[in-house]
């Protein structure tokens, strides 16, 4: 496995908010984690990224251990967290916010080549190129975070609730651009998504939270089908493809 999550436990002050959480990442796969608010998600996220120490238990990467290694140094290994609300500088162009990407690598021709390949794969960045940051509306701010983390060339993309406030036709879109990434970038994906149908329409293998524990997991045909993930996320009715 490239990624593998074993028994975190982290918390805040005297807050546990991951209990012995374990999951697994293969190469090329996309894997999503669902649950309620306040499940622990996107703590978990950020412990893997190296932004929260864990209190107990392992990340290995690459077959090597990973735990409570800084961010930096984690992106430089190859894993890469687009956070929840995009956290994109808005005073800089989106030009200079992709290169602010590839902050650690010294192949400047190769950063080159990538600022133009991503704008190829969001079209509307390269019109947006001397724009500031700021300037563009949510689902082209969410374009723009989604790739700064993939200038980073990482082997594992952290997205972090990528939907979030964002309509049904761009929903669409970066539903597009998550089944993109493996085969554009090689890069697998770790998800979490508040919006099942999202979510369910691109992972092939999810874990479902709920207090900070994951409480089922398994191809995401069989959890779409689970009573607990109907009564979560649509009260009874069945979960949409």
């Amino acid at each position: 496995m490239l990624l593998e999550v074993s028994g975190i436990t982290t918390g805040y002050g005297p807050t546990i908010v991951n209990r012995g959480v374990s999951l697994t990442l293969g190469a090329g796969e996309v894997a999503t984690i669902l649950g309620p608010n306040g499940a622990g998600k996107s703590t978990l996220l950020r412990t893997i990224a190296g932004l929260v120490k864990p209190r107990a238990g392992t990340v290995r990467f690459g077959g090597s251990d990973a735990t409570g290694q800084p961010p930096d140094v984690m992106a430089k290994r190859g894993v890469v967290l687009v956070p929840e609300g995009r956290r994109i500088f808005g005073d800089m162009t989106v030009e200079e916010n992709l290169r602010l990407g590839a902050y650690a690598r010294r192949d400047s021709a190769a950063v080159d080549a990538d600022v133009t390949l991503m704008e190829n794969f969001f079209p509307i960045l390269a019109t947006k190129r001397r724009d500031k940051g700021g300037s563009l509306s949510g689902g082209q701010q969410q374009m723009l975070a989604i790739a700064r983390g993939l200038m980073a060339r990482p082997r594992v993309l952290l997205l972090d609730e990528p939907s979030l406030g964002l309509s049904p036709l761009l929903v669409k879109e970066i539903q597009a651009i998550i089944l993109s990434i493996g085969e554009r970038f090689g890069a697998s994906v770790l998800l979490v998504e508040q919006n099942a149908g999202l979510a369910l329409s691109v992972a092939t293998r999810g874990y479902l939270m709920q207090t900070g524990q994951i409480v089922t997991s398994g191809p995401i045909e069989e959890l779409r089908d689970m009573s607990l993930m109907r009564e979560l996320y649509l009260g009874g009715a069945a979960v949409a493809s």
